[in-house]
């Protein structure tokens, strides 16, 4: 591709939208350009990436069974409300009706389109594992699109699904799609760290992330540098157990007393008035139910915090908010001093950091009072125990009880064992051995390919610009040709003719530009290869080229320069592929 032909421009400004590194880099590059928040057209420099991730995705889904298909982007409402996620998905979801008012929606995900085909053509155990795959587009109004391709409203993304007759089947094919993944990742550059996570919207009974780690990513995630453990911070678990110092050593169980408490209205403030650990102390927290709007109070160790995530899974909602002073006045409660002491017409859960084999503090339902001497299962029920913790930086394992570190990562894709969650509500089963009829168990894998695209530039790049892995760059080889003289001219058109007969694919700089201005595009393009033609180079006996990841050049000559070039191709190929 002549440079002097292509399509779109750099640009030497960062636009000042800009909120990650390579969201600034797609749009200076001329990767990406913004139609609306959260909608971006691929340029042909970036489509030509997306495609080349895109081969490297069916390369390896195609390694591990997988049979690629196509659905569509616009389905029939009726298919959603058979799994009914019509009622459970809110506004991300883009709904309208046909011409003969029939309800439709834009795919956010594929899970009730794939059912619906495997209910059509999988009858019998003799089909089964079975795996489907396809690349397609998907729609989802998020409310604040961010970082460039990172969090946006239309997306491209690879989607598949197994098909087995139990879950000890499924149970033996997930982690070749958890390896193929990760290779994925490798190939395209992207380090992963593999984490459990919380199976959202999608059900199931576990789900895996694929996590880039970047101080840019809007994912928590919870990491035991000495096992291994790693799970987003949504599900993340810990050793509860309080420090020897720290812990209760046993009390009498006295009756509840009511104490003054004046303007002691936080965890911290209270205990340090009575002089007891925030360990012996109950925090009180009241939420609303997203569906419902129902109030469910919430209860945990005073030393710990309350992941709403988990919360909001245990008490069977999407998601929950925090009740406001006046909701809570018009419950008889008071913010700062509630207690689950005389609270029992509520829906009560309870962190299962909370004993009854030791006394608390607690608030009084009263302001400036609280309660102490409260037990556990004598003063309040323990009927509703769940994990309701978040984890934090500095917890203890809980495999190894070694310290957790915090860290910040992007979700590139993700893995759920979705079991009979859909097939039971859409009635896809199948003739089992034994001649009954059984629901399909099912899995589905989902990697974005735009998402992937930014993490490859976030991760390869310096303050010059892109630094792509050979695997998925543009193109091969950035050639430049310097001056005006015939022969360097000459020498350029001859080497980007042979090149291209060899199958390597070169972007060829051959605009009336200076020196400096290809220079400075070369390394924002960020071409794995960079030869230059120049007066000077051809005095020294040849072309030179340049590592775009390196820091020296060298001199090649003309004779065997097509020899020195595969070489050097094979060695970036070799730093991505994975071997097998």
């Amino acid at each position: 591709m002549r440079l002097s032909q292509a399509f779109g421009k750099t640009l030497r400004e960062q636009p000042a939208e800009v909120e990650m590194a390579s969201h600034g880099l797609m749009l200076r590059a001329g990767l990406i350009s913004k139609l609306a928040s959260g909608i971006y057209s691929y340029l042909p420099l970036g489509w030509r990436s997306v495609r080349k991730i895109q081969d490297v995705m069916r390369k390896e889904m195609n390694a591990i069974g997988g049979q690629e298909i196509n659905m569509p982007v616009v389905n029939p409402g009726d298919i959603w409300k058979e799994s009914g996620r019509w009622d459970e998905i809110g506004p991300e979801m883009a709904r309208f009706k046909d011409r003969s008012g029939r309800d439709m929606c834009l795919a956010m995900t594929h899970e009730e389109s794939v059912t619906d085909l495997a209910r059509r053509f999988i009858d019998s155990y003799r089909q089964l594992p079975c795996v489907v795959y396809h690349i397609q587009t998907k729609f989802r109004d998020e409310p604040r699109a961010r970082g460039g391709l990172v969090r946006v409203r239309e997306f491209t993304m690879k989607d598949a699904y197994s098909f087995h007759t139990d879950q000890a089947d499924l149970d033996r094919y997930y982690p070749y799609m958890c390896t193929a993944y990760e290779r994925i990742c490798r190939t395209c550059g992207v380090p992963v760290v593999k984490v459990l996570s919380d199976v959202g919207m999608m059900g199931g009974s576990m789900a895996h992330e694929f996590i880039y780690l970047t101080d840019s990513g809007e994912d928590t995630l919870i990491l035991c540098p000495e096992c291994g453990y790693a799970a987003n911070r949504e599900v993340a678990m810990f050793n509860k157990t309080p420090e020897q110092e720290s812990a209760p050593t046993g009390e009498n169980q006295a009756p509840v007393e009511k104490v003054h408490t004046p303007g002691k209205d936080t965890i911290a403030s209270v205990t340090g008035y009575l002089g007891v650990s925030p360990v012996l102390s109950i925090k009180t927290m009241a939420y609303f139910t997203q569906e419902d709007n129902r109030l469910v109070i919430a209860l945990i160790r005073g030393d710990l915090d309350i992941n709403e995530r988990k919360l909001a899974n245990f008490v069977g909602t999407s998601q929950v908010r925090l009740a406001s002073p006046e909701e809570l006045g018009a419950h008889g409660l008071v913010q700062g001093f509630m207690s689950p002491v005389g609270v029992g017409h509520l829906e009560v859960t309870v962190d299962d950091s909370i004993s009854p084999e030791y006394s608390y503090v607690a608030g009084a339902n009263e302001k400036d009072y609280h309660f102490v001497n409260v037990v556990p299962g004598r003063d309040f029920s323990l009927d509703s125990v769940a994990d309701i913790a978040a984890a934090r930086d500095g917890d203890l394992c809980p495999v190894c009880n070694a310290p957790l570190v915090q860290a910040r990562g992007i979700e590139v894709g993700n893995t759920f064992m979705l079991g009979t969650r859909y097939s039971k509500s859409m009635g896809a089963n199948f003739q089992g051995e034994d001649g009954a009829l059984k629901p399909l168990v099912m899995g589905c894998y989902g990697m974005g390919v735009g998402r992937l695209l930014a993490c490859i530039v976030e991760e390869n790049r310096d303050e010059k610009g892109i630094s792509w892995p050979i695997t998925v760059a543009p193109y091969h080889v950035h050639l430049l040709s310097l001056g005006t003289g015939s022969q360097v001219i000459e020498i350029a058109e001859n080497i980007y003719d042979k090149l291209g007969q060899l199958g390597v694919e070169v972007l060829y700089d051959d605009r009336d530009e200076s020196a400096g201005v290809k220079f400075n595009d070369a390394d924002l393009l960020g071409m794995p290869i960079r030869v230059t033609v120049s007066k000077r180079s051809l005095e020294a006996g040849g072309v030179e080229v340049k590592l775009r990841a390196g820091e020296e050049s060298m001199i090649v000559p003309l004779d065997g320069f097509e020899d020195k070039i595969s070489g050097l191709m094979r060695h970036e190929f070799s730093r991505f592929v994975p071997e097998g």
